[in-house]
């Protein structure tokens, strides 16, 4: 599991991006580059990343799910994720 404080980091980063998106957008409309200089960075929509949902681990993730690699292996073979069947031929 990731550490809880790189969890919460990205949590607070997610909460920034929701709260600057309008300005940002406005600024980038305009063509404010020292206005859109000027506000936080951690509402840059670049700065988050993407972890699962789960344990917070932030490689091998799958968007399609929000999990990554071994949450999804664990729960397609439990069968818990609708419309994931193991392959057999």
């Amino acid at each position: 599991m990731a550490r809880k404080s790189n969890i919460a980091r990205d949590a607070k980063r997610a909460k920034m991006i929701q709260k600057y998106a309008a300005k940002r957008a406005e600024l980038k409309a305009v063509g404010d580059l020292d206005g859109l200089h000027l506000l936080p960075r951690n509402s840059s929509p670049v700065r988050r990343k993407n972890r699962c949902s789960e344990t917070g681990r932030p490689h091998a993730y799958m968007r399609q799910f929000g999990l990554s690699r071994i949450s999804f292996r664990e729960h397609a073979s439990k069968g818990e994720i609708p419309g994931v069947t193991k392959a057999s031929w």
